[in-house]
């Protein structure tokens, strides 16, 4: 079957890079970053936040309300993912086609395509109907990862490009078109 959203492609690219990558502080900075995607996916809570520093801090350099979705420390990231799995916004596909890594940081690239729940839309004020559970978002999606010492991550600083919003009510989606882990 082909799926919506298939959050596998979170990570897909970063195998690949894995395999061929030989520097033993950027392999670990990848698989961190692998280990956090899937449980980010999988709204595996605990898993996610061992992945994250003390100090992190995010930023999103979208449009709206950056300071709503640039948590800082480990609290306040915790925080955010929590409100993300709470309102049924983690059914998320980045389909990384583009990697760059050095021993300090990461960049993923390419398609976000993200599931939001009718509910919070209706909320937000968009003009969808209730009879489909999801909606989909579509932006492109670059992620800015910075790592400390022992490989945590310290930042993932979000750049979208274009309104995913837009033309959102012509994206509906059912919970049986995402894959779920």
């Amino acid at each position: 079957m082909v799926y919506k959203i298939d959050p596998r492609k979170n990570w897909m690219a970063l195998e690949q890079r894995l395999v061929i990558e030989t520097d033993p502080i950027v392999r670990r900075n990848i698989a961190t970053t692998i280990m956090h995607a899937r449980a980010e996916a999988a709204a595996d809570f605990d898993a996610l936040m061992a992945t994250v520093a003390d100090n992190a801090a995010y930023t999103s350099f979208a449009d709206g309300d950056a300071a709503a979705n640039s948590p800082q420390g480990k609290a306040g990231v915790a925080a955010y993912y929590r409100m993300i799995v709470e309102s049924g916004c983690h059914h998320i596909e980045h389909a990384v086609e583009r990697i760059v890594a050095d021993r300090y940081a990461l960049t993923t690239e390419g398609n976000l395509t993200m599931a939001y729940p009718s509910v919070v839309l209706l909320a937000m004020g968009h003009a969808v109907s209730d009879a489909y559970p999801y909606y989909l978002y579509q932006a492109r999606l670059m992620i800015v990862w910075e790592f400390d010492a022992a490989g945590l991550v310290t930042c993932e600083d979000s750049y979208a490009a274009g309104n995913g919003f837009a033309g959102i009510a012509d994206r509906p989606c059912r919970l049986d078109e995402i894959y779920q882990l």
